[in-house]
């Protein structure tokens, strides 16, 4: 299997699009406009400069369904025509009120009805930051004195969770709890387990993620293989390398901690097919989502699923990369007939604006992610003008 095909990777972009994703990557390609952008956009949005219609048009357009759930059907209908399945994102987070809590809830819910008896909706997902005020998550981490409200208010948080969850497995529809940032995730974990253990009884609904450039999320599978045993129920996990590599060396260093993630590429690679092996040797217990955009990786599941003779569509497997990237690994994937989805976050422009600076500062930071997508940007836009189209 060869992931190199600039025809099989765009063949659903249209020459104007192709166009303007190739000058998208170009831009991002550039370290100082990943770094310094965001801080400029801030800057921008606080003097009330008129720069949200230009991030619509560039990186909201390229890596986004839309605003609404109603927007974000466009894209579904497109995914599904290369055979790809849709996770519906709602991508709004770190927010504090009660009442935004609450819409979050209702909106993530009818992203589990989108999903309900649809094949090109594989999963829902959800995070928990979208559902709880993050700066009670990491009190509770740091095992900090809380208040009779704050108390109270965690308590409403994980009925908000369980709400959805139970939502989800009534609906019989899986569901990813998204991984976060290291000074809450401990917190984030005991609730994945507590949802995993309730609704994983018989099948697989509920699916925590392990962000493996940290370094501590071998042992972390190991002990959760163990405790899915003692409680005789099924594990879910979406597999990553993780997405805030960046932030998480620079709180590390301001507070003079270790950093809690990987200090090089090979350990993280390393980690995380490990991982894949893991899961795949012990199928009985866990499901698996590789969301990666590296192509290794991917031929390293596709070929441990040959060598356990797993057929390429067992609902256990699933390949997943986000919208507007690694096009050439998604495609070619479901060609050849392995279960593929791609995230496809939506929501209103602002509050997705966390989201998007991820993406831009994700492709710059990871070696050669930019490049790689720049590569076959260039190959196709050639191609087809060499062809005449």
């Amino acid at each position: 299997m060869r992931f190199d095909s600039s025809e099989i990777a765009f063949s659903h972009l249209d020459n104007s699009a192709l166009k303007r994703a190739n000058l998208l990557f170009l831009l991002m390609s550039l370290r100082f406009l990943s770094v310094v952008g965001p801080k400029m956009i801030g800057l921008m949005l606080f003097f009330r400069l008129p720069v949200l219609g230009l991030i619509r048009m560039t990186l909201f357009s390229h890596f986004c369904g839309g605003e609404s759930i109603e927007d974000a059907q466009k894209t579904v209908v497109s995914l599904a025509r290369r055979g790809i399945g849709a996770i519906l994102d709602y991508s709004v987070e770190g927010i504090s009120d009660k009442s935004a809590l609450d819409l979050v809830l209702k909106e993530l819910k009818a992203s589990i009805d989108q999903a309900k008896g649809a094949k090109a909706v594989p999963f829902a997902v959800f995070k928990v930051s979208g559902l709880a005020r993050p700066e009670l998550l990491e009190k509770i981490q740091n095992v900090e004195i809380i208040s009779n409200e704050e108390t109270q208010e965690f308590a409403e948080a994980k009925n908000r969770i369980e709400a959805l969850c139970q939502h989800a497995a009534q609906s019989k529809v899986k569901i990813f709890i998204d991984a976060e940032e290291s000074w809450i995730q401990e917190v984030i974990d005991g609730i994945a387990e507590e949802m995993m253990k309730r609704f994983n009884q018989k099948e697989t609904y509920i699916f925590t993620t392990l962000q493996m450039y940290r370094t501590d999320r071998m042992e972390y599978l190991l002990g959760l293989h163990n405790k899915a045993l003692e409680g005789g129920y099924k594990v879910g996990v979406k597999v990553v390398r993780g997405a805030y590599m960046e932030k998480e060396r620079a709180r590390a260093l301001r507070f003079h901690q270790p950093s809690p993630i990987h200090p090089d590429q090979f350990s993280t690679d390393r980690d995380y097919n490990l991982a894949l092996e893991y899961c795949v040797q012990n199928r009985d217990i866990f499901s698996i989502c590789a969301g990666t955009h590296n192509e290794f990786s991917s031929l390293k599941l596709v070929n441990l699923m040959e060598a356990h003779h797993i057929e390429k569509n067992d609902p256990r497997f699933f390949f997943a990369q986000l919208l507007g990237m690694s096009d050439h690994i998604s495609n070619v994937l479901a060609q050849s007939g392995y279960n593929v989805a791609k995230y496809v976050p939506y929501g209103p422009l602002k509050e997705v604006l966390p989201y998007l600076f991820r993406r831009a500062q994700e492709n710059t930071s990871i070696a050669g992610q930019a490049g790689r997508e720049l590569t076959l940007l260039k190959k196709e836009v050639v191609r087809r003008r060499l062809k005449g189209f």
